[in-house]
Formats: C-alpha cells, structure tokens, sequence
C-alpha cells in the first residue's frame, strides 16, 4: 500500500508540474482527489518530497468553499460527538453507514 501511495503522489506531482489544478482548471478531479490527500497519514510517507502536490493541497485546503464545509464537517462531527443518542445523530449514522447500493 504505502508503494502505490508513493508512486500515486509522483503521478499526483508530476501532473501539478506547471500547474495549479490537475486538470488544469479547479474541477471535479482537484474535489474528489485533495480528500484522499489531505487525510493521508504521515507516518510512511512524507509529502514534503512532493512539493508540486504539498503546494496543490494547500491552495485548495485554503478555498473558503474547503473551509467552510471543513467548518461544518467539524460542527457536525462535535454535535454527534456530544449528543450520540440524538436524533440527528442516528441520521448521521444512517448516512454514513447505512448506505446500500439498491
């Protein structure tokens, strides 16, 4: 796993060389993939040897629409932490958990 990451950041690095989104322009790929990126843990890898990428997630982790659903995401993950018997609590797990495909 922590090879593929690595290899994934140098495509990620590569891709960012020259310029400030992935596809070019902010778009859908930039949305889908700085999660998976931001939350990364750096125990295995350091994404300072990826400096494309280390830029590309601060410029996107500092949009006010990034800051504000992170603000958001942490007052709801507060509230359910807080009040776990809530009602809103038990639709947040249904949400998260209890998804199926059909």
């Amino acid at each position: 796993y922590t090879n593929e990451v690595d290899r994934l950041y140098g495509v990620l690095d590569s891709r960012l060389a020259g310029r400030d989104y992935i596809a070019g322009e902010y778009s859908i790929a930039d949305m889908i993939t700085w999660p998976w990126v931001a939350g990364h843990s750096s125990a295995a890898i350091q994404l300072d040897v990826f400096p494309n990428l280390t830029d590309w997630k601060a410029r996107i982790g500092a949009r006010e629409p990034v800051q504000r659903a992170l603000a958001q995401a942490k007052e709801i993950h507060s509230a359910v932490a807080l009040n776990q018997s809530s009602r809103e609590a038990e639709a947040a797990r249904k949400v998260l958990f209890g998804q199926r495909a059909r």
